[in-house]
């Protein structure tokens, strides 16, 4: 066990160091990146520059993969969003913070989130939420009330979606 540590530091000693594999290696790198899940732009350029390729290369490849229309920031968000919101129930919020994370533009996750959330759709998927995660039980009380603004904050939502939402009660329609 004690050499494991050794051999990490040497591993990462060598790979920091920049590789000059051609701009045709790095490509062939990025299209295994992109073969795994769809990536942004930013999270690419970071992936292959730990690989330790040279930035002129990576440019290089990701203008080639964007001329194929293999990497478009603004197409990622738009699923990516999509899938957040659709399979795991996220609001407007964690949806931007993910893209933010994930380096997308500021500009292109404000169009993303102005077209796949509005105040109607917001309060539907929360009291959704709501109803599966609290049934039974009464949000009147101070307690649960408290673990549903959590919960429903945790999950993206804004304080005046909530706030709604909760004024209605639990499983009635």
């Amino acid at each position: 066990m004690m050499n494991s540590g050794f051999r990490n530091s040497k591993f990462k000693i060598q790979n920091s160091k920049l590789r000059s594999g051609g701009a045709e290696e790095v490509y062939n790198r990025a299209l295994r990146f992109l073969a795994y899940r769809p990536r942004s732009e930013a999270e690419l350029r970071a992936r292959l520059a730990r690989a330790g390729f040279a930035p002129q290369e990576i440019e290089a490849a990701l203008e080639k993969l964007r001329g194929l229309k293999l990497v478009d920031d603004e197409a990622f968000a738009r699923s990516f969003a999509r899938d957040r919101i659709e399979n795991r129930n996220y609001g407007p919020l964690r949806v931007e913070r993910e893209l933010r994370f994930k380096g997308v533009a500021k500009t292109v996750i404000a169009e993303v989130l102005k077209d796949s959330f509005d105040r109607e759709r917001d309060n539907a998927r929360a009291r959704a939420i709501l109803e599966r995660r609290f049934r039974g039980q009464d949000l009147k009380d101070l307690k649960t009330a408290r673990r549903a603004v959590a919960y429903l904050r945790r999950r993206g939502y804004r304080d005046a979606v909530i706030a709604e939402v909760l004024r209605q009660p639990v499983g009635d329609d």
